[in-house]
């Protein structure tokens, strides 16, 4: 993890997002997809907590090398300011950041599934794929596009239509959710990037807990997702706690923990 003064390189907008392109060869190098940039805010009372955002691709060769793609979607204070940056400007970054996807080593027809801005580091992922030799599919659900629906309505016709043998989602709560219940009902691994509000994001402040099933299937801890996550393997995700389905004074749901599987090689 480094700490950087890096230059804005580029800024374009790709839809309703702004995207920014960073001079940053020292985490470009290490950056791999599910982990996520830390961006300091300007000297302002309002805007004290860094902002963080999924690394959406870091160029490693080529003309490009040594540089860093970030999307913002600019609703916040802190994610307007940088909505208004230009090139050429300098912001204090540290990164990489978080738990990277795993990619399989056995199994090659993956599917990919992004939900809104959770589309950022999915198409990164679908590039290291794609340079592993893997087959790759994708669907990303956006508010204006294609089918008229949720991602769970389409999922299951993909997953058949693709034999996928991998699934990989990033997005709000509720499609992760739907990703997993397909993916355990059909026992196909899978892994997803959380969406959690991060205030340090260094693992300190604990606000972006998910509760996460220990292997040994005793009970679940609430784990970090700044840092160890944002990527879970779906069957250890406690998801009827995590979704609120649960009492927190139920240290276990009544009819026992599903059972954990491990993620392939």
């Amino acid at each position: 993890m480094k700490r950087l003064r890096a230059e804005i390189l580029n800024v374009r907008r790709a839809g309703v997002y702004h995207s920014l392109t960073l001079v940053a060869p020292e985490i470009a190098e290490r950056a791999r997809p599910g982990q996520f940039v830390s961006v300091a805010m300007p000297e302002d009372r309002r805007l004290v907590l860094r902002r963080h955002f999924s690394v959406h691709q870091a160029s490693r060769r080529g003309g490009w090398a040594g540089t860093l793609e970030f999307v913002v979607d600019p609703r916040g204070a802190g994610s307007s300011w940088l909505g208004e940056a230009r090139a050429h400007q300098f912001l204090d970054v540290i990164g990489p950041m978080g738990k990277a996807f795993a990619y399989p080593q056995k199994l090659d027809t993956c599917l990919l599934v992004g939900d809104g801005h959770g589309a950022a580091p999915i198409l990164f992922l679908a590039q290291e794929l794609r340079a592993r030799g893997k087959r790759v599919d994708m669907i990303v659900s956006a508010s204006s596009e294609g089918e008229q629906g949720r991602v769970a309505d389409v999922l299951p016709r993909v997953v058949e239509e693709t034999r996928a043998q991998v699934v990989y989602a990033a997005g709000p709560r509720q499609t992760l959710r739907s990703v997993a219940d397909l993916c355990l009902e059909r026992r196909i691994p899978s892994q997803v990037a959380v969406e959690e509000s991060m205030a340090c994001g260094l693992g300190m402040c604990f606000t972006c807990v998910v509760p996460v099933i220990r292997k040994d299937g005793s009970g679940y801890d609430n784990v970090r997702s700044c840092v160890d996550g944002p990527v879970f393997n779906t069957a250890r995700v406690f998801w009827d706690r995590w979704m609120g389905d649960v009492p927190s004074v139920l240290a276990t749901p009544p009819d026992g923990f599903p059972a954990v599987r491990s993620w392939p090689g």
